[in-house]
Formats: structure tokens, sequence, C-alpha cells
């Protein structure tokens, strides 16, 4: 399992969201609350944001604890942004550790990432990575379920599919061919899309802005959780959920 949190709004100090509440996702790093498969997630880390008048987002990734990073610390305390995808990694047994492996994953102006685990792995991905065409198989970032996860969506993407419509039918396959974990976060800096199976996910409509996150960063009233088996999307500032 991991943590994730993605953001769209005003321009906020990326602090405010990832480290400077009292639950923030640093602090999930090593003392989630709502995570039910592991106790820490301390094998990579990942940060992508929106800076303005840039057609992509910049990222900072990292292969081991992320308070162990005093660079994170830094991007974290100084820079502003309009939207977000931050998570920390509890890779899975098996699964392959390294930069590669953190999300968010990134291509053009969309960031990902992967809350959860698909059982078997790698064995139980061979019917997903046949839908795959083979050179962006051969261009992942890493031998992993997420990646592989982010493969497909991507594709669903560029065949011309809404951000929702993308993650839904990913879950849905994937739900399909391995069953498993399958929470994911989807961002263009202006809108998001996430699924709940399997995992937690809950949100808040700020004066700003709209945050979806793994689990609450704080105690304070407006946190709303998503029930399992829902897809929720952000656009212009409204929400919306519905059944996958």
């Amino acid at each position: 399992m991991c943590r994730h949190l993605a953001y769209v709004g005003t321009e906020i100090r990326v602090g405010e969201l990832v480290s400077d509440p009292p639950f923030a996702l640093t602090r999930q790093a090593w003392a989630p609350r709502r995570q039910t498969h592991g106790t820490m997630n301390v094998d990579g880390f990942g940060l992508g944001w929106y800076a303005a008048g840039e057609a992509e987002p910049a990222r900072h990734r990292g292969d081991g604890p992320v308070w162990g990073d005093e660079t994170f610390a830094d991007l974290a305390r100084v820079i502003r942004t309009t939207a977000l995808l931050a998570a920390v990694r509890s890779g899975t047994e098996g699964m392959v550790s390294g930069r590669g492996a953190a999300a968010p994953f990134r291509s053009g102006r969309w960031l990902f990432s992967h809350n959860g685990a698909l059982p078997g792995w790698p064995e139980s991905g061979a019917g997903l990575v046949k839908q795959i065409d083979p050179v962006r198989l051969l261009r992942l970032d890493a031998p992993t379920d997420a990646a592989t996860l982010w493969a497909l969506t991507l594709e669903q993407l560029e065949a011309g599919c809404p951000p929702g419509e993308a993650v839904a039918q990913v879950v849905q396959r994937t739900l399909e061919v391995t069953g498993g974990r399958v929470n994911l976060l989807l961002t263009d800096g202006r809108q998001i899309a996430g699924s709940t199976a399997g995992a937690s996910l809950s949100y808040r409509q700020t004066d700003g802005g709209v945050v979806v996150a793994s689990e609450a960063y704080d105690d304070a009233a407006g946190w709303h959780d998503v029930p399992d088996g829902r897809l929720i999307t952000v656009d212009g500032g409204e929400v919306s959920v519905h059944h996958l």
C-alpha cells in the first residue's frame, strides 16, 4: 500500500498540503492512520507540481523515506503551485525498488499514482500487459503493477477518453483480470480523477480548491470519505462521486 494526495485550486504553498498539517503525507510515511495493508511507506516518494507558464509539471522523486530527503523538505517549504500530486510508497514484496518505481508517473501534463497492489504479480499481470503497445511497455519506468496501470491509463487518455472514464475503465479491467486494490489518482493540473477499490480515500473542498487524499491530513471539519467502488472527479472546483 501507499499514501497519495492530489490538489487543484488557487495557488498554495506545497508544504501546506504535504508536510505542515499534523497528519500530513510526510507523517503518513511512518504513521498512517487508515492504512490497512503494511505499516510504513518508506520505499520511495514523489512530488509533481505545476508551475505557471510551463506546459508540463515538474517532478522530484526518491527511492527512500521522504523524511531523509532534504530537497523534498525545501521544495515543500518554498514552492507555490495551483496543482500537485504527491505520494509515499510501500513496496509490495517481490516488486522492484528504486526511483523509477515511485509515483507520480508523468507524461505531458498528466501525473498519476496507484495506492494498492495486484495479487500474484507479475504472473497475474500477463492479461493486462497484452493491451499495452509494446514500445510503451518497454519504456515503463519500472516493471511494477503501478507503472503498468499508468501505461493502461495513458493509452485510454491518448485514445480520447476523459480522465474519469480512463480511470474507471482501467480499474474495471484490472479487477476483472487480477483483482486486488486499485485506488488511482490522475490529474492534469486542472482536474482530478480517482478511484476507490479496496483502500481509503477522502476529499475536502477548501476556500480555494479541492484536496483528494488517501487519508485526511488533519481532524478539521469538511473531510468526506469516498465509499468503496467509486469514481471521484474534480473539475472547476466541483466534486462528483459515482459508482465505478
